[in-house]
């Protein structure tokens, strides 16, 4: 099982934590800089691109990792695959309470027609904050899941 699961959990996290961090170098730097109704616009069409993607890898690696965790006799690399399960939860705990809502807001508004108060509730500062969070956290899932595979060699 060990060999089918670990393929699967490297890939799908580093695929989600590649995704996070081009967000963050380059999709980040452009919304921040965007005024608001073109940022309304860029944001929207991009949130729309990331699902089901970064679900299913986000939750195939925390399976993944659960597997591999009770599966696995190895201490050290239990606890690695374990830590790894945990580092992706709370990113999508992340995701589920912080970013996923406003990404929702955000689809809901019209970028010609924006709110009054939007300067006042413009999203960004917090969105980015909890995107950057879930960067860290699936980044360093993903060097704690090859920590994991290397205790395995």
């Amino acid at each position: 099982m060990t060999a089918l699961v670990v393929p699967l959990v490297l890939l799908a996290n580093g695929l989600a934590a590649g995704v996070l961090m081009g967000t963050q170098l380059g999709g980040w730097p452009l919304l921040a800089s965007l005024p608001p109704r073109h940022y309304v616009h860029a944001h929207a069409f991009f949130a729309t691109r990331y699902d089901p993607f970064m679900p299913v890898c986000f939750l195939g690696t925390a399976l993944g990792d659960i597997l591999l965790a009770a599966g696995e006799s190895q201490a050290a690399a239990r606890w690695a695959f374990g830590t790894s399960a945990l580092l992706v939860l709370a990113a999508v705990i992340i995701s589920v309470t912080r970013n996923v809502p406003i990404n929702r807001w955000i689809r809901s508004l019209d970028p010609q027609d924006l709110p009054p108060d939007f300067a006042d509730r413009d999203p960004r500062p917090g969105w980015g904050a909890w995107n950057r969070g879930r960067c860290v956290l699936a980044v360093t899932a993903l060097l704690t899941n090859c920590l994991g595979c290397g205790l395995l060699l």
